[in-house]
């Protein structure tokens, strides 16, 4: 029944810009219905354009999202339990994570060119945050008696095996409701910052699809755009949740 009413209303809102496009009560050249935007899409695929910038784009989200993730989870971590490193760290990164990421997009263009590492380097540093302070607080927030039990259990092993249990058996475990929510919030960060990062300085991807729709005035096709960065990122995101959920069942409950 939920997915019934979750195609409802997507197909409620298509037939409602339709409406609005085809009625007049909109500029349809401004606002072009979605007969038009697929008829754009349908142009863009058989041209052998479109495929193209879409790998393009996938692949900056992809690597760019996995450096910022992994950064953010491992240093997450660190502070998030070890106390002079949450002293040392925190405000450094609490202050850089108040910076908007788009607005340095010029400098990191003067840094790296505009080739690829800047667009990925880009997409890691904006993930990063999200990532950082989702994990920080969960590691922060492992209740204490998880922590006393686990001692008591292995008060006789080895100190090798006491670091690994108390990382990989309790804090991590504990940590990944909140690893996950950071993840998923760096996902849709990834795919604006793929965006912004296509606008300047690329040759590919649908961000500079969009960029070069935009100076030949083919709304269309930059709604295509549009959509299509829409799509992937939920596509993204859901399937992410998927993978989690399959080694992880017990985040279905959380």
């Amino acid at each position: 029944m939920k997915k019934l009413y979750s195609i409802l209303s997507i197909v409620g809102f298509i037939a409602l810009w339709q409406v609005l496009s085809s009625s007049g009560i909109v500029n349809p050249l401004l606002f072009p219905p979605p007969s038009k935007v697929w008829n754009a899409f349908l142009e863009l695929q058989s041209s052998g354009e479109l495929f193209p910038h879409l790998i393009s784009s996938m692949k900056r989200v992809l690597v760019g999202l996995l450096i910022g993730s992994s950064v953010g989870v491992a240093f997450g971590l660190i502070t998030g339990r070890i106390p002079i490193a949450d002293h040392s760290l925190s405000p450094i990164f609490n202050g850089f994570r108040s910076l908007p990421p788009v607005a340095l997009i010029p400098l990191i263009i003067t840094w790296f060119g505009i080739g690829e590492s800047a667009k990925i380097f880009s997409i890691a540093f904006a993930v990063f945050f999200p990532v950082w302070i989702n994990t920080h607080i969960g590691a922060s927030r492992v209740p204490a008696q998880y922590l006393r039990a686990t001692a008591l259990l292995i008060a006789h092993c080895s100190k090798g095996y006491k670091i690994y249990a108390k990382w990989v058996k309790l804090i991590i475990p504990a940590s990944l409701p909140f690893i996950t929510a950071g993840i998923r919030t760096g996902i849709a960060v990834a795919f604006i910052m793929v965006f912004v990062s296509e606008l300047a300085g690329a040759s590919s991807g649908v961000g500079y699809l969009i960029a070069v729709s935009h100076l030949a005035y083919r709304i269309d096709n930059m709604i295509v755009g549009i959509v299509l960065l829409g799509i992937l990122g939920a596509l993204t995101d859901y399937l992410f949740l998927k993978i989690t959920r399959r080694f992880f069942p017990w985040l279905e409950r959380v």
